[in-house]
């Protein structure tokens, strides 16, 4: 019997059915590490989703489709946030973050990163290869852009309303179901960057390419 490096009272064939595993269960948390406090993984791409999707570059092209893109320039201004997702690996930086791009893959990142709007950071877990996001809306560079009253709740809202049903980039095209999780976060703002309360929901998105047409243009919802 094989058994998950890292979270021993795991079995690697019960894992590979599973969608994610609640952090907290082994160690890890639902919120993130930013500035002393955390930011909430209130979002979590399934692991049961598409294989092509849930790879770095999947992430990000699926990301594309709901117009979010990879940041300005891929220039990052600020430290790394990390997250601990109870696989065993501890607190780990985050991959990338995604900006909202209004539309344009190529430059729309850098009028986010200017005048503010919706991004999120996301995680890979290692056990069951399921992506954990943490969604927030910001103001823009002159308020340093820090996250706008109920920004967690909002940027998470935003993103799954972008992300829900029918999208598509580059030909390949995605459906995305949405599942809502309480018990993962604590409602409030206890611990939670800015003192900004959330309502402790986790959004949980299913994302199936659903069939892919080779193809130059890059076409959004």
């Amino acid at each position: 019997m094989l058994y998950v490096s890292g979270v021993p009272h795991l079995k690697r064939d019960d894992v590979d059915s599973m969608a994610y595993i609640a952090p907290a269960s082994n160690g890890g948390s639902q919120l993130d590490q930013s500035a002393g406090l955390g930011e909430p993984l209130n979002v979590i791409i399934s692991a049961l989703s598409s294989p092509s999707v849930l790879t770095t570059e999947g992430i990000e092209d699926y990301a594309r489709s709901f117009n979010f893109s990879t940041e300005c320039f891929d220039l990052h201004i600020g430290n790394k946030q990390t997250a601990n997702l109870g696989d065993g690996q501890g607190y780990q930086d985050e991959i990338a973050v995604m900006r909202q791009d209004f539309g344009n893959p190529d430059l729309g990142t850098c009028l986010e990163s200017l005048a503010g709007g919706n991004h999120f950071r996301f995680w890979r877990q290692n056990t069951t290869g399921a992506y954990f996001l943490a969604a927030s809306k910001e103001e823009w560079a002159g308020d340093n852009h820090d996250i706008i009253p109920d920004g967690y709740n909002i940027g998470r809202d935003e993103l799954v309303g972008a992300a829900a049903g029918d999208t598509n980039y580059n030909g390949v095209n995605y459906t995305t179901t949405v599942d809502w999780i309480a018990g993962l976060l604590a409602p409030g703002s206890n611990g939670i960057n800015h003192g900004i309360s959330q309502d402790g929901m986790v959004a949980l998105l299913t994302v199936t390419i659903v069939n892919t047409t080779f193809c130059s243009s890059e076409v959004h919802k």
